[in-house]
């Protein structure tokens, strides 16, 4: 895919679907460094078996509110990495400079992720 070959680019309008997922236009993305608490209704943890999720829906919803805000609060910037198994970008995402996964982990509403 030739938008992979992008250096960093712009996203002036990210929609954030959870605390670690968004939208830039078109283009879904994936906070590649971090993993974010689930949103009520996700299908991972409504598998009999869910060694991996983190169905804490409190949590996610608090960590959906902050990347929001925390996209509110300067310009975000989206450096493509892959794409992960759902179809996603997976992007290292940075607002003022500074790493959104890094912020929201620091936070406590996400825990890093490789």
């Amino acid at each position: 895919m030739s938008f992979l070959l992008a250096a960093s680019v712009l996203c002036a309008a990210p929609v954030v679907h959870d605390g670690d997922t968004f939208r830039c236009g078109a283009e879904r993305i994936r906070i590649a460094n971090i993993d974010a608490p689930e949103l009520p209704g996700s299908s991972k943890c409504n598998a009999p078996r869910r060694p991996t999720a983190w169905c804490d829906y409190q949590a996610g919803a608090a960590s959906t509110r902050a990347l929001r805000a925390l996209f509110a609060s300067g310009p975000v910037v989206v450096e493509r990495i892959g794409i992960d198994a759902y179809g996603r970008t997976l992007a290292m995402v940075s607002v003022n400079g500074a790493d959104a996964g890094e912020w929201l982990v620091a936070q406590g509403l996400a825990r890093r992720w490789q």
